[in-house]
């Protein structure tokens, strides 16, 4: 840590926590950034939100051991006591790390038509069938569940969630099926989001940069001009400025433009 620590004391701002986070292995910047987002005041949502959705299961069993290591604190039990409902409920299935494997052919018709069900057939929302399919299924198995929900309902699984829930539950739930369909993509919004309009949010900017630079880098680069008119170089080039910049355009690695 003398090093950080060394670095802290030459930095300041944006590019001090950028460099920081790039010096911290990405499981424990995932374990500190989850403490920092229950253990401040109030709640950061957006980042159980992004860790928790985009994580595989190993992953996520890595963070919790390096939690309890870390902190001697069980990560469930501090998240069940920063948040509820349905949101709290999503966040423990995740956090359990149970998703089945593969794809079960016999039940896509069934998980379809339980989710349209408990959305668009109906006046309310049943919350917890949501809950359950999109948190315990594989992300194979729920592609297949969108594309058969798509068929019966004439609406993509985003769009029915826009319509059906809100607030957090909401986010958490639009973050499963996006990572379901494609991580990279995922990010790639984030990051788009994140430098779009008046102001950056920079700590997700640093977030999701730091921690996937040496992971999906590239395919994020191929979504972000896939989705967006622009490379995602040419938009960090346009919303930030010095050294800070400088680090984050070489953790793009290139432009697409």
């Amino acid at each position: 840590m003398d090093l950080i620590d060394d670095l802290k004391g030459e930095l300041g701002g944006k590019f001090e926590t950028l460099i920081v986070a790039l010096m911290t292995p990405p499981i424990a910047y995932d374990v500190t950034s989850l403490r920092n987002a229950i253990k401040g005041a109030g709640t950061d949502e957006k980042v159980l939100v992004e860790i928790l959705s985009s994580r595989t299961p190993e992953q996520v069993k890595d963070i919790i051991a390096a939690y309890r290591q870390e902190y001697d604190d069980d990560l469930e039990e501090d998240v069940c006591g920063d948040t509820s409902g349905h949101f709290k409920r999503l966040l423990v299935i995740l956090l359990q790390a149970n998703r089945q494997k593969g794809i079960q052919e016999g039940n896509i018709e069934a998980d379809a038509q339980a989710l349209f069900k408990a959305g668009e057939e109906k006046f309310g929302t049943d919350e917890q069938s949501f809950v359950t399919i999109l948190g315990n299924r594989s992300a194979e198995h729920l592609r297949k569940v969108f594309d058969a929900y798509m068929k019966m309902s004439g609406y993509e699984m985003e769009e029915s969630i826009q319509r059906e829930t809100s607030g957090p539950l909401r986010d958490l739930l639009l973050a499963v099926v996006k990572c379901a369909r494609s991580v990279p993509a995922y990010f790639a919004e984030t990051l788009y989001y994140a430098m779009k309009g008046a102001g950056t949010d920079d700590n997700t900017l640093i977030r999701v940069m730091a921690s996937r630079c040496e992971v999906d880098m590239m395919d994020i680069r191929n979504e972000f001009r896939r989705m967006f008119a622009c490379s995602l170089h040419s938009m960090i080039k346009g919303d930030t400025g010095g050294d800070y910049r400088k680090a984050l355009l070489l953790l793009c690695g290139g432009d697409d433009a």
